[in-house]
């Protein structure tokens, strides 16, 4: 199979519906991951594993997700954004309709490990296509829409799953449904994706750090972590991600452990990922509106995750207000920021780096979101081994805090 003629990024309606698609992969990539999360109560009983083992099929899968994220970004890179893509849905989703079969924890293991493998790749290629397909002023908004498609799969996800599994009496039924529909999602995408020419790379000012010269027409791997500018955003990633991880993997089972919620009670749960999805718009809205003023772009950005982080001083609030509504609201806009502050995070990227190199980038500086994810998987199993998540709540009002002191160096740079 052969790309397509070249066409103009800047006037070509087509990427709209590309953008469609990958807000769609996004759906799907999250709704596949946060299945395990919301069926946790039951799949634990009817498999017989405790909380420690919980965690350790997590980190199975992120282990998986840190390695794919870094390879992928090579293979997006080397392959193209289309063929890629095409690849890595179609591999998370046979992964997920076989986690239907699992019936004992090492095959769920295996299986979420396979799911890890592929679902990495969504991340790489997504922003790769938005440098291919959108100016500086869009890419923001472009970012946030394809982002959105992840908390939208888990509004949907609660009542979707929890039904499915109701009406077949079974957990394993969403595994393989939703797993079907992905394999489904690579057909329009590979008809309507076309090749579009390479961008000239944009000047980048140099980091403090030394450097080695870049390969020509982009970055090498050795040059990328010799930048300043990709160490920050490293950690930034690893501080904050887990906060988001948190609402997805474990906030059901908050629900559950802390304020007697069943396993139907926890469709509640789709308020906080409508804030999610609000926030991850809001945000790459907001930095395009700062940039149409005359903000550099990534000045822009940073104003937005200043605003973003405030609110996550209400952490605590979660596990210490009486109503468990107005604790899930909390949560919500708690969630609401982090996807302004992520979606802001991500376009700092494609905003500093050259789109010949970005897809590599892009891996790299996400495995320090999987590596924040595995520590958090097993702290928080720790704290709530002392009967509490008291402590994780606590924890997370100064994550953002702290990253955001790190990204702050990068005020100066001029892009």
């Amino acid at each position: 199979m052969t790309d397509a003629p070249p066409l103009d990024k800047k006037s070509s309606p087509l990427r709209w519906w590309i953008l469609f698609l990958l807000f769609a992969s996004g759906f799907l990539n999250y709704m596949d991951k946060g299945m395990l999360g919301l069926l946790a109560p039951t799949i634990q009983k009817d498999l017989g594993f405790d909380d420690n083992a919980y965690a350790d099929v997590q980190n199975w899968f992120q282990v998986a997700y840190t390695i794919a994220t870094f390879a992928s970004g090579f293979i997006v890179d080397r392959f193209g954004a289309r063929i890629s893509l095409a690849l890595f849905v179609t591999w998370w989703s046979a992964a997920n309709v076989l986690t239907g079969f699992a019936n004992s924890v090492l095959s769920l293991k295996i299986f979420r490990c396979l799911l890890g493998l592929g679902e990495a790749g969504n991340w790489t290629a997504a922003p790769k296509t938005v440098g291919d397909w959108f100016t500086e002023k869009e890419r923001g908004l472009a970012v946030g829409i394809y982002s959105i498609g992840a908390p939208i799969g888990m509004v949907v996800a609660p009542p979707l799953i929890i039904g499915m599994m109701s009406h077949f009496g079974s957990w394993k039924a969403p595994f393989i449904a939703t797993g079907l529909v992905g394999l489904l999602w690579a057909v329009p995408w590979l008809w309507l994706y076309k090749k579009t020419p390479a961008p000239a790379n944009e000047p980048t000012t140099a980091g403090s750090l030394p450097t080695a010269a870049p390969a020509a027409g982009g970055w090498t791997l050795l040059y990328a972590l010799c930048r300043w500018e990709v160490w920050v955003l490293i950690f930034g990633r690893m501080l904050t991600d887990p906060v988001w991880g948190f609402y997805q993997n474990w906030f059901p089972k908050y629900l559950v452990n802390s304020r007697g919620f069943t396993q139907t009670d926890i469709q509640a749960v789709w308020v906080i990922f409508v804030g999610a999805a609000l926030g991850g718009i809001l945000g790459g809205w907001l930095s395009g509106q700062i940039i149409k003023r005359g903000a550099r772009p990534v000045r822009a950005r940073l104003i937005v995750l200043g605003g973003a982080m405030l609110v996550m001083f209400l952490s605590p609030l979660v596990c210490r207000v009486e109503s468990a509504n107005l604790a899930i609201a909390i949560a919500a806009l708690i969630v609401m920021a982090h996807l302004a502050w992520l979606t802001n995070m991500s376009t700092l990227v494609v905003d500093i780096v050259p789109q010949v190199s970005l897809a590599k980038v892009f891996g790299l500086v996400a495995v320090g979101s999987s590596l924040g994810m595995i520590g958090m998987n097993k702290g928080v199993a720790a704290i709530i081994g002392t009967g509490s998540y008291e402590n994780w709540f606590n924890i997370a009002a100064f994550l953002h805090l702290t990253a955001l002191i790190l990204l702050a160096s990068l005020w100066r740079r001029r892009a």
